[in-house]
């Protein structure tokens, strides 16, 4: 990740859409902060922090100290860091918000590894609501794969459900997901936490780990080692994809003037495209072509099962969030500000 001119050029059209009053004076936490969603969030309160002058206080949690020093070195300090793993006890404080990105989000695991999938993200779910029935804000970082299989052929509504085939392995992450929305709900009835839902579309930018299997990192290793990207299939999923400082800007947004209890999309309707057009917009913008091979058993194994995933962003957008980054300038901002 190279924090250089382009990225904080991003974070600084990002901030532009924060409503930065809402943290003043506040305290912030956010699990899995060293994500490519989770370090996206937390560069942003940073930049607010340190460029704007917001008063926030700052705590990021990560399996180890250790990867929250390396990811935020740029930064030399401006927060809290804290080791936390889902499934065990919870150490911090009270926060006026707290922002759970902490869950595992790579197909490949999800296919491999599907009941530690499931377990840890229940376990750290209810770990997390336990903790905030003490007070202040919850946000659950969800995803648009709740919605399951749709006949949909218009942008996606938050009310609008689909199927989970529930014998399917791959189905571990979209059904925790889906069972993690409705312990908030219940969490809000029983006990009172007040709690907004998130539901990131396909979300991409610099920020990728080493770990992550989805296409666009796997598009942009590829372009940025020299090599032509290898499609492992026809591409033609309908997805709507984000820039990773747009979707901070629209989850902090979310955060601070979100209805109690209601979930959101997150998308920015200038950067749907198919899979195929993605990976077109990163060999265009590097010089490479796009190759087509047959996928292996344990990649196909992997495959997000909805074909048409466009969400419909008009919910979020009556907050008066507004996207930065089209699919064309957010694959640029990845490609100058990633590193392998």
């Amino acid at each position: 990740m190279k924090f250089g001119e382009r990225y904080f050029s991003d974070l600084a059209r990002a901030a532009e859409e924060v409503p930065a009053e809402a943290f003043a004076g506040k305290s912030v936490c956010v699990t899995g902060a060293t994500g490519l969603i989770g370090s996206s969030i937390a560069d942003l309160l940073l930049y607010l922090r340190r460029e704007r002058n917001v008063p926030i206080g700052l705590t990021f949690t990560a399996r180890s100290s250790e990867k929250l020093f390396s990811r935020f070195a740029a930064w030399e300090g401006g927060y809290t860091a804290l080791a936390f793993r889902c499934g065990e006890p919870f150490g911090g404080e009270r926060y006026d918000f707290l922002i759970h990105c902490a869950e595992n989000a790579h197909p490949q695991m999800f296919s491999s590894f599907p009941v530690e999938t499931a377990t840890g993200a229940l376990g750290g779910a209810v770990t997390l609501l336990e903790h905030m029935r003490g007070g202040g804000r919850f946000c659950y970082l969800s995803s648009s794969e709740v919605y399951g299989k749709l006949e949909a052929h218009a942008p996606i509504r938050e009310t609008q459900f689909g199927e989970v085939d529930l014998s399917d392995a791959r189905s571990c992450y979209p059904s925790a997901k889906r069972m993690i929305e409705t312990l908030c709900a219940c969490y809000g009835k029983e006990y009172g936490v007040d709690h907004v839902i998130v539901r990131p579309g396909h979300i991409f930018g610099p920020a990728f780990t080493r770990e992550d299997s989805r296409a666009y990192a796997q598009f942009a290793r590829d372009v940025l080692s020299g090599r032509d990207i290898v499609m492992k299939s026809g591409g033609r999923q309908l997805r709507s994809y984000c820039y990773a400082a747009d979707c901070a800007s629209a989850i902090l947004t979310v955060l601070a003037r979100g209805a109690r209890g209601e979930a959101y999309n997150i998308s920015n309707p200038r950067s749907v495209a198919t899979i195929r057009e993605l990976a077109e917009t990163y060999a265009r913008l590097s010089g490479r072509k796009v190759v087509f091979d047959l996928p292996t058993e344990a990649e196909r194994a992997g495959y997000n099962r909805m074909t048409f995933s466009a969400l419909d962003s008009s919910k979020l957008h009556v907050l008066g969030w507004k996207g930065s980054f089209d699919l064309e300038a957010g694959v640029r901002g990845t490609l100058e500000s990633a590193e392998l």
